[in-house]
């Protein structure tokens, strides 16, 4: 092999593995000699030496094999100046690693998103497994379930969580090789292997990893071709110890048209539901992001119970939740006022009117009735004892929160009641979920039950 050709596949291996490992661990290599199929590369150092064999002897192998079908080994010498020559990495071709870094990225996994960090996701009951589960990913270290299964509907915070693992790995681990990207990017890019007759390269980037993370997996369902390389990706890196972190909007078992020994190594190592959001985890959010949009605008204000309001009425995803709170702070910052709820109707009247609640206060006593298996005639009556009170107070309650109702208006179909008693059972109520862990649950279930 010519030193010209050496500088040609030097440059090929940059491409592979980015400018920051090849400036690292790649240029400082130098070739010297080929006989009986055992290529000589000359190294400053024995640490050099050893660390590009454990983590790139395979991409150089496969590259040299490719200029000379002849090499079949690598042997890694100190330059005369340097220690002993650390020993030669292993004969198999496997291949090129793919880091998600911020210098790399472009090149080999999805863009990260830099506002999907582990300090900027709202931590709350829906998603507190699936957060704990992700940090652990995140550390970089020997995790029991492999793989880690995240899933849920749209806005729930699977990608968010899937970039900031990959964050903290790239950035508190860079000896570790991280791939993000989506299914549908899988799928391309194994058609464009196939295409281009490079389905090899493929496989040894693909395998060569130690942490493989996938998007909305579901997009390849019913493609049959791209299942197969998955399955077959997916069984090589659990076999070497390599962390997988797969996403997807449902379960695996739920998935149409996934192969069902997908479904089952799916399912064999943790498999993390997020729950639509709760009232308290919607009002973190806005109360998160309100604190970030102060920071860069220090002039906006936010009158009080605004951030309740919008956590009350849309109550659907984050996403949109985020995109209302956004498009609130642009209109006030324009029209130089500060958000108020009036602001607030004016401005999103629109999307609050197609999340407007068709709940009925009836349909709210029927439901808490149940609940608490009083009857009906028993939760509106005059009776007071607390085993008719309490359900009464939370039935007030929700019709507040889920109604567009006055209090003098619930009051009335509370049996004749007066406003002000309204007013004192959703206060008790309010105070009582913060503290009473039994309220809270009781109130979420009601809720969901009723928004279902």
């Amino acid at each position: 092999m010519t030193q010209e050709q050496w500088g040609e596949l030097k440059q090929q291996i940059r491409e592979a593995v980015g400018q920051n490992k090849f400036r690292n661990w790649i240029e400082p290599l130098e070739f010297d000699d080929l006989s009986d199929g055992v290529a000589t590369l000359s190294v400053p150092t024995r640490f050099i030496g050893n660390y590009v064999a454990q983590h790139f002897g395979d991409l150089i192998l496969y590259k040299l094999t490719q200029v000379d079908s002849a090499v079949r080994k690598l042997d890694f010498r100190v330059a005369a100046n340097g220690a002993e020559a650390p020993r030669p990495a292993q004969d198999a071709p496997q291949a090129a690693p793919a880091r998600a870094s911020r210098s790399d990225t472009p090149l080999h996994s999805a863009p990260l998103d830099d506002r999907f960090r582990f300090d900027s996701f709202v931590v709350g009951k829906p998603n507190q497994l699936a957060h704990a589960a992700a940090r652990r990913v995140a550390e970089g270290g020997e995790t029991t379930f492999n793989p880690l299964f995240l899933y849920g509907g749209v806005g729930l915070g699977k990608t968010h969580l899937m970039h900031a693992i990959a964050w903290e790995l790239v950035e508190q681990r860079p000896d570790m090789t991280v791939l993000y990207l989506s299914a549908e990017q899988f799928m391309y890019r194994f058609v464009q292997a196939l295409r281009d007759r490079k389905i090899m390269d493929f496989k040894q980037m693909f395998r060569s990893v130690d942490v493989l993370m996938v998007d909305d997996v579901q997009f390849i369902a019913g493609k049959d071709s791209t299942q197969e390389e998955f399955f077959h990706t997916f069984n090589a890196l659990v076999d070497q110890n390599k962390q997988i972190v797969i996403s997807a909007d449902c379960a695996p078992g739920e998935i149409a048209r996934l192969e069902d020994r997908i479904k089952s190594r799916l399912q064999c190592g943790l498999v993390v539901d997020l729950h639509p959001t709760d009232y308290e985890l919607r009002l973190g959010v806005l109360q998160n992001r309100a604190e970030r949009y102060r920071e860069r605008q220090p002039d906006l204000a936010i009158e009080d119970g605004v951030l309740e309001f919008l956590a009350h009425r849309i109550n659907t995803n984050v996403r949109v939740l985020e995109g209302a709170l956004t498009r609130l702070c642009a209109f006030a910052s324009l029209v130089g006022k500060p958000i108020s709820q009036e602001l607030t109707q004016d401005c999103l009247s629109d999307m609050l009117r197609s999340y407007e609640r068709k709940l009925s206060v009836e349909e709210i006593k029927r439901k808490v009735a149940d609940h608490y298996n009083i009857r009906l005639s028993d939760l509106v009556g005059p009776r007071r004892t607390r085993c008719y009170a309490r359900p009464r107070q939370m039935a007030m309650y929700l019709c507040k929160q889920l109604t567009s109702r006055s209090l003098p208006e619930i009051g009335r179909s509370f049996g004749g009641r007066d406003h002000t008693t309204v007013m004192h059972g959703v206060k008790k109520i309010d105070e009582l979920r913060q503290k009473d862990a039994q309220i809270a649950d009781d109130l979420e279930l009601l809720r969901r039950a009723l928004e279902a």
